[in-house]
C-alpha cells in the first residue's frame, strides 16, 4: 500500500539532501504514519485506519465521527 494518510491525504514529499560542500542529491520526506484502531459508537464497530500523527490529533479534537464525515466529503474515505 502507498504511504498516504487516509484522513488528511498527506503523502511523501521530495526534496534535497544538502551536504557540507552544498552538493544536492534527491531524497524523500516520508509521512509519519501509524495503523490505529478507532471505535465508532454510531455504527458500533471498530475501524482500522492508516493515519498521520496530525490526523490522530485532529481525531482527538473533533471526534472520529466528524473527521470521517469530513474525509468522506473530500473523497478520501469510502
Amino acid at each position: 500500500m502507498s504511504k498516504v494518510c487516509e484522513i488528511t491525504g498527506k503523502k511523501a514529499m521530495v526534496g534535497n539532501n544538502v551536504s557540507f560542500s552544498i552538493n544536492k542529491t534527491k531524497r524523500r520526506f516520508d509521512v509519519n504514519l501509524s495503523k490505529k484502531r478507532f471505535y465508532i459508537p454510531e455504527e458500533d464497530r471498530w475501524v482500522t485506519l492508516k493515519v498521520s500523527t496530525r490526523a490522530v490529533k485532529l481525531i482527538n479534537k473533533k471526534g472520529i465521527s466528524a473527521v470521517l464525515k469530513d474525509a468522506k466529503a473530500n473523497g478520501l474515505v469510502k
